[in-house]
């Protein structure tokens, strides 16, 4: 399955059941909506690549061979990963096993045109026992492997001999053989992607990412009697933090004794060490690795430690926020209280973006309904439809927690990226416009009307289904905070992830629960007449305005040709309802054509969907593509680089870009500053743009950052641009010097 389609198809499936369940039977369905229903069955997911060696293993633990690519590629660094899945209370090995076990061990030497194979060790988890401690994984891991070809572009034939060690009361030393080839061609993103870069994110690093940083350690006591003394801190309060040292052979280090500060975000381990009989190194003066974990954060640094002098602190480790810049929540150091805050304000401007109109249309005129109504009815009907976009938020937080257990890569908005999404949606909207003209009562049954809210049905049933498509239609739309929030929720467990929907939610119901709290807020509007007729029309106008857009972005991605048949597929359905209204045409003829007109729409998109081709307009003006890699040589040389990730279905992007990036103030200051521009196109997948966004915490667009010599990893800016935030940021990422002569 193509990445965002996983997430599109838990989406789609679970609103599609929860209509059958309640009654609506395909066989009451209408052409158009028995077409609409069939689009959806297409999203299913089809036959994995072949990018997985066959599962080896005896009782308690297996191991294969995962490729995040189906073929080989030209890269020179090809992603792979081991994978151990191991039975309950057993256990395998890290890098430095600790006071027993051993490590991984692989043998690649009877692969084809493999070069080298770097095994990557994610986070450990810490085992005592009897006094012994020991460092490694439960339950599974995947170790990230980065395998170079000898020639890149060519077929690559991996051979591995895989050497593990599993303990649970016994310890037990396994040896397999895998095996897994890799094509030439060009490689698109595997299943297996996600799993990989999973544990790949896990991988301890500078700490930036994670939010720790080591800020000073030294020894204390003697040579004979060291005692090893950090100090930690954390962008949020820590839960459990740990500390592995590695050093000089003959050494052993304890489990560090933990006292955390007052705030919970700083703390001091104390690590004792133990001199090994007959060793005659020092300590002092020898080199040290210290990783620093929390869960599942994690970072290393490597020191020499002296007594009575602490090394020097490293950077802070959120990274820059700039001028307002919203990174990950470890980045901006945000507590999870703030995140939450945060996604209940994402939800509630997500009302107001100009992607939502279907959204807006079916609020609006389900308020105008209640005018002169008794408020106890008001009040229910709006805490029902509230209650189903709660309820809708659970769903796609289940559907994201269920696609990332299984491996699937999960974003805000990377349903637009496809093809066949974007024209059931154009579709949907379109016949939203006929039914607000008119054209469509005698076609939609009863029910269906009343998931839409635009039908006659004020059960209660009817209102919470209204919340629950509201959500759906408003889905794929972004707002200032929401990237913030569901970066966090992404990159961290199960419980973030519920915890941020459930606020994204509580904020996109909450006009819904204040006409609940004031139901004169919709009792006081006018009673339904004439004047209703006008506003449905020009809200079907608006909508229709939609369609057009949504086939705008179709031709982007796939061309004008697809997309001219789509908007005359569209037009013909809005015409041909309309005349079939005006001369009260038998619906035994009208079904039939309009069926056809919709089936036009749906197999347009399937038809294409598989083809990736840009846009003309990818790429304009001194903007060049996004390559992650010449950013730090740039840096290097001195030069500020900033980064545009965008997208022609994301709104706020194309915000962003008039009235800031594309405006002459800007070209002026760029221009003055010899910046390097950078714009990353997702109008289509792009696994090269997701991994850099996942490496910033974000899994969502709009996205800038601008890097320089005093901010080489980056400062992040609001998801919506202004020109102060650019300016403040190109500032903060200038040379030192450069800032201190200008002022």
């Amino acid at each position: 399955m193509a990445e965002g389609e996983a997430y599109t198809y838990v989406l789609f499936t679970a609103y599609a059941r929860a209509f059958l369940i309640n009654g609506i039977s395909m066989i009451r369905l209408s052409s158009l909506t028995s077409a609409l229903l069939l689009a959806l069955s297409l999203l299913a997911p089809g036959q994995a690549a072949a990018t997985a060696s066959d599962w080896v293993g005896i009782d308690e633990s297996k191991v294969r061979v995962l490729s995040a690519g189906n073929a080989a590629g030209s890269a020179e660094s090809l992603s792979l990963g081991l994978q151990v899945a191991l039975e309950e209370g057993w256990k395998t090995y890290w890098r430095s096993p600790g006071d027993a076990g051993f490590p991984l061990e692989l043998d690649w030497s009877d692969s084809t045109n493999v070069a080298d194979v770097e095994v990557l060790w994610p986070v450990p988890h810490r085992f005592s026992l009897f006094g012994l401690e020991t460092f490694g994984y439960a339950e599974e891991v995947v170790y990230p492997l980065s395998v170079r070809p000898e020639r890149p572009g060519e077929a690559v034939n991996l051979r591995l001999n895989v050497n593990y060690l599993v303990c649970e009361e016994i310890c037990i030393p396994r040896t397999f053989d895998l095996a897994l080839d890799l094509a030439a061609g060009e490689a698109q993103p595997a299943p297996e992607n996600f799993l990989i870069e999973k544990y790949r994110a896990l991988v301890p690093g500078d700490g930036r990412n994670a939010g720790l940083a080591i800020d000073g350690a030294m020894l204390t006591g003697s040579e004979e009697t060291p005692l090893l003394v950090a100090s930690v801190s954390s962008a949020f309060p820590f839960d459990q933090p740990d500390l592995i040292v590695e050093g000089p052979i003959g050494f052993a280090y304890s489990k560090p004794e933990v006292m955390l500060g007052q705030d919970g975000q700083t703390a001091e381990l104390r690590v004792a060490v133990e001199r090994g009989r007959g060793v005659d190194a020092a300590l002092a003066g020898a080199p040290l690795t210290l990783t620093l974990f929390d869960g599942q954060r994690g970072m290393e640094r490597q020191v020499t430690l002296s007594f009575g002098e602490s090394v020097a602190p490293l950077a802070a480790a959120a990274v820059g926020s700039g001028a307002g810049g919203s990174g990950s929540a470890a980045a901006d150091g945000h507590s999870l209280v703030v995140i939450l805050l945060l996604a209940v304000a994402g939800g509630l401007i997500l009302n107001l973006m100009p992607c939502v109109l279907p959204v807006l249309s079916i609020k609006l005129l389900s308020a105008v309904s209640y005018g002169g109504q008794d408020r106890g009815r008001v009040r229910l009907s709006f805490l029902a439809s509230a209650a189903g976009i709660l309820f809708s938020f659970m769903v796609l937080a289940g559907g994201a927690i269920a696609i990332s257990a299984f491996g699937g890569a999960v974003g805000w908005g990377i349903q637009f990226q496809q093809p066949l999404f974007l024209a059931v949606m154009a579709l949907i909207v379109t016949l939203f416009a006929c039914n607000l003209f008119g054209f469509f009562e005698i076609l939609l049954p009863a029910r269906l009307s009343a998931v839409a809210g635009i039908g006659n049905d004020h059960s209660t049933r009817g209102h919470f289904l209204t919340g629950a498509f509201a959500t759906l239609l408003a889905t794929p739309c972004s707002a200032p905070f929401l990237g913030t929030a569901v970066g966090f929720a992404l990159s961290r467990g199960p419980v973030e992830i519920l915890l941020v929907f459930a606020a994204l939610g509580l904020g996109l119901a909450l006009p819904y629960l204040l006409v609940a709290a004031v139901p004169r807020l919709a009792t006081a509007l006018p009673k339904p007449g004439p004047w209703m007729i006008v506003l449905r029309r020009i809200l079907g106008l608006a909508l229709l305005a939609t369609a057009l857009w949504l086939a705008s972005v179709i031709a982007t991605q796939i061309g004008l040709a697809p997309a001219g048949l789509l908007t005359a597929a569209l037009l013909g359905i809005v015409v041909w309802l309309g005349l079939s209204r005006r001369f009260d045409w038998q619906a035994s003829r009208v079904r039939p054509i309009a069926g056809a007109l919709a089936a036009v729409v749906l197999v347009t998109a399937v038809a294409w969907r598989g083809d990736a081709g840009h846009g003309a307009g990818s790429l304009a003006g001194a903007w060049g593509p996004l390559e992650q890699a010449e950013i730090a040589q740039h840096v290097a040389d001195g030069r500020l680089v900033l980064v545009d990730v965008t997208a022609d279905w994301c709104i706020t992007c194309q915000v962003n870009k008039r009235l800031v990036l594309d405006s002459e103030e800007t070209a002026a200051v760029l221009q003055q500053l010899d910046v390097v521009l950078m714009r990353g196109d997702w109008t289509l997948p792009d696994q090269a743009i997701a991994d850099y966004l996942a490496s910033h915490g974000r899994y969502g667009i709009p996205f800038n950052a601008v890097y320089g010599p005093s901010a080489p990893d980056g400062v992040l800016l609001p998801e919506l641009l202004s020109q102060g935030a650019l300016n403040d940021a190109l500032e903060e990422a200038q040379p030192a010097a450069l800032r201190i002569s200008q002022q």
